[in-house]
């Protein structure tokens, strides 16, 4: 173990991700220094999100430099230590760059957890028991807030959250219509899920698709797309929806936003409410609901889809399917 083998952002993207905006790279490892912690990456998660960090733009997140190693959640054990607390084969999800040796200072790791806990796949702390999970439980529960037999509409409901949200409004008694786009996803998310119905927006017709399997109008709708979708949803409202904003992954390649939603003043008819949130606001939760959901995966109450594709070589090329729709549920590579 004396070189790096890391992933560096080569330029901004212009529109879609192109594996040309990534630069591979090897380079040799510097002695560890006081106060840090170095790390095999073991597994790496793909998101959306990054793809927001790639531009210089403010957001919540610091936009990653031209030639500084890309980042995203991962699961990493521990291989040398100099920091008190932290010992060789401890194993953390956290931040970390697209690389096959980390190191973090202590600042670094105080947004990360140790994890490991579960009888289940390492993978899955990426996914159902990490930031997927987190996102889904508290945007549904927290500003979602479904009741016992009401319709929950969520879209991208074959993806990493979406599939997660649906079948935690099942679980709540709700009614779960799930909008994707081909007729695999649509199959997996009935017979595998236990989504009530489904509706592909790329088939048929968006509003009157939505319009069938919604008879009794939207009381809630998880919105991870934006767009189109969005618009056509806010049409089958009902008095007191509430609109869960957690992603816009239709836009998110666009370098000139779209206009906004026409069908807003839905919001005022129907005395409804539109919120976006970040998982960041609920920390101090972030254990018990991991907990929470670990236990219904145990139970079998939740069931995980999940791409595992191997090897950092392969993180371009996964990594620019994503915005192609080109997988279903949470989608991880698998370093070492």
């Amino acid at each position: 173990m004396t070189t790096n083998r890391r992933i560096l952002l080569a330029r901004r993207p212009q529109g879609q991700v192109q594996e040309e905006d990534l630069r591979f790279v090897e380079e040799p490892l510097a002695p560890l220094q006081d106060g840090h912690v170095r790390f095999r990456n073991r597994y790496i998660s793909l998101d959306p999100a990054t793809r927001g960090w790639m531009d210089d733009k403010a957001s919540y997140m610091q936009p990653i430099p031209i030639d500084g190693v890309m980042l995203s959640a991962g699961v990493a054990e521990v291989i040398e230590s100099k920091l008190d607390g932290w010992e060789k084969g401890d194993i953390v999800s956290a931040l970390f760059g697209w690389e096959e040796y980390p190191t973090l200072n202590a600042q670094q790791l105080k947004m990360g957890r140790r994890a490991g806990k579960y009888a289940l796949p390492l993978s899955y702390e990426l996914g159902v028991l990490g930031g997927n999970g987190l996102t889904a439980y508290i945007g549904l529960h927290k500003i979602g807030q479904p009741k016992a037999g009401e319709t929950v509409v969520v879209s991208a409901a074959s993806g990493g959250v979406g599939s997660i949200v649906g079948q935690l409004a099942k679980l709540h008694g709700c009614r779960v219509v799930g909008i994707t786009g081909g007729a695999e996803k649509a199959r997996r998310l009935i017979d595998e899920l236990g989504f009530d119905a489904v509706v592909d927006y790329k088939e048929g017709n968006l509003y009157q698709d939505l319009r069938a399997a919604c008879p009794s109008g939207v009381d809630v709708y998880f919105d991870n797309v934006g767009g189109e979708i969005l618009d056509t949803v806010l049409t089958r409202i009902n008095v007191h929806a509430r609109v869960v904003l957690c992603g816009a992954i239709s836009q998110i390649n666009e370098e000139t936003l779209p206009p906004g939603p026409k069908n807003y003043i839905r919001l005022l008819a129907r005395r409804a409410r539109m919120e976006g949130f970040i998982t960041l606001d609920y920390a101090r939760e972030w254990v018990e609901i991991s907990d929470k959901i670990a236990a219904h995966v145990l139970d079998g109450d939740i069931r995980v889809l999940e791409e595992v594709v191997d090897g950092i070589e392969a993180i371009p090329n996964a990594f620019a399917r994503l915005f192609r729709g080109e997988k279903i549920g949470k989608l991880v590579v698998k370093v070492s």
